[in-house]
C-alpha cells in the first residue's frame, strides 16, 4: 500500500497538479487570513475558515479528477487491479496519497491562528482549531466523494465538472430544500421523481433492466403507499433530508469550538461510504 502511495504522489508532483493545489488552496485561505483578520487586527479565524467551505468545490474536483480515472483511460487499471495487492488497500492507497497531499497545505494553515495570535487580538485558539479539525475533516469527505465519481468514468474532465456539480449541490441542498413546496402532495410528487432518477443511476451502473424495473416499481409503490396511509409524513421531508446529504452543515458546530462527535462519526462515514462504494464500482468493472 505505501509503494501505491508514493507512486500516486510522485505523480500529482511530477504532473505539476499537487503544486497547482497547494498554491491555490494555500494563497486563496491565506489572502481570506490577511483580509479578515491580520489586516484588521481580528483573531476569529473560525469565521475565515466557514466563509471558506466553498473552496472544496473548486479544488477538490482538481485534485481527485486523475485519480482513478487516468488509470481507466490508459488501461492500467487492469495491471493493477490484478496485483497481489488487494483492491481494497489500492484504494485505500490512492485515497491517502490525496490525504497526504491535503494534510501538508492543511499542516500550513494550521500555523495562520499563531500569527493572528501574533499580530492581532481577541484570538480565540480553542475555536480556531476546532474549526481547523471540522474543515480537514470536511476535505477529507469530500475527496471521498471525488474519488467515487473519478471511478465512473475514463475522463478527467467529465470527473472533475461531476464532482464539482455533486459538491456544489451538496453546498446549496439545504437552500434548494427550502425553495420547494412543503406540502404533502408536492413532496410525495418530488420524491417519486427522485427515486425514478435513482433507479436511471443503478441502471447505467448495473445495466439489468429487470432489476431497474423492479426497484423502480418497489420504490415508487413504497412511496405512494406511505402518502396515502399517512401524508403527514412528507411535510418539509426533503428539508429533513437534505440536513442529511448536506455535509457542509455539520461544520457549523465545530465554528463554535465543539467538537461534536456525531458530526466527527458523521464525516468518518461519509468517507468510509464513499471509499467502500468505489471498490465496490471498480469491483463490478472488472468482472464484467
Amino acid at each position: 500500500m505505501f509503494a501505491i502511495i508514493k507512486k500516486e504522489l510522485r505523480q500529482y508532483f511530477y504532473s505539476m497538479v499537487g503544486f497547482v493545489f497547494l498554491a491555490f488552496f494555500l494563497a486563496l485561505i491565506g489572502l481570506y487570513t490577511w483580509a479578515g483578520n491580520l489586516a484588521q487586527g481580528i483573531g476569529n479565524f473560525e469565521l475565515t475558515l466557514g466563509n471558506l467551505t466553498f473552496i472544496y468545490v473548486i479544488l477538490i474536483p482538481i485534485l481527485t479528477m486523475r485519480i482513478v480515472a487516468e488509470e481507466n483511460k490508459q488501461r492500467t487499471d487492469q495491471l493493477l487491479y490484478t496485483s497481489p495487492i488487494s483492491l481494497s488497500k489500492i484504494i485505500l492507497g490512492k485515497y491517502l496519497a490525496v490525504m497526504t497531499l491535503f494534510t501538508i497545505a492543511i499542516l500550513v494553515i494550521a500555523l495562520y491562528p499563531l500569527l493572528i495570535n501574533m499580530y492581532g487580538r481577541d484570538v480565540r485558539l480553542s475555536l480556531a482549531y476546532s474549526s481547523l479539525i471540522g474543515f480537514y475533516l470536511l476535505g477529507a469527505a469530500n475527496i471521498a466523494i471525488g474519488l467515487f465519481i473519478s471511478s465512473l468514468t475514463e475522463s478527467q474532465v467529465i470527473a472533475a465538472v461531476v464532482s464539482f456539480i455533486a459538491l456544489l449541490m451538496s453546498n446549496m441542498l439545504t437552500s434548494i430544500a427550502s425553495m420547494l413546496p412543503g406540502d404533502s402532495l408536492s413532496q410525495a410528487i418530488i420524491m417519486a421523481v427522485l427515486w425514478l432518477v435513482v433507479c436511471t443511476i443503478a441502471y447505467n451502473m448495473m445495466k439489468n433492466v429487470t432489476v431497474t424495473v423492479v426497484l423502480a416499481l418497489v420504490g415508487e409503490a413504497v412511496v405512494w403507499g406511505i402518502y396515502i396511509a399517512k401524508s403527514a409524513l412528507y411535510e418539509n421531508l426533503l428539508t429533513k433530508v437534505s440536513g442529511v446529504f448536506a455535509i457542509t452543515g455539520r461544520y457549523s458546530d465545530f465554528e463554535l469550538g465543539i467538537l461534536d462527535y456525531d458530526a466527527i462519526i458523521y464525516y468518518l462515514s461519509v468517507s468510509f461510504l464513499f471509499l467502500f462504494l468505489t471498490v465496490q464500482m471498480i469491483k463490478k468493472k472488472r468482472f464484467n
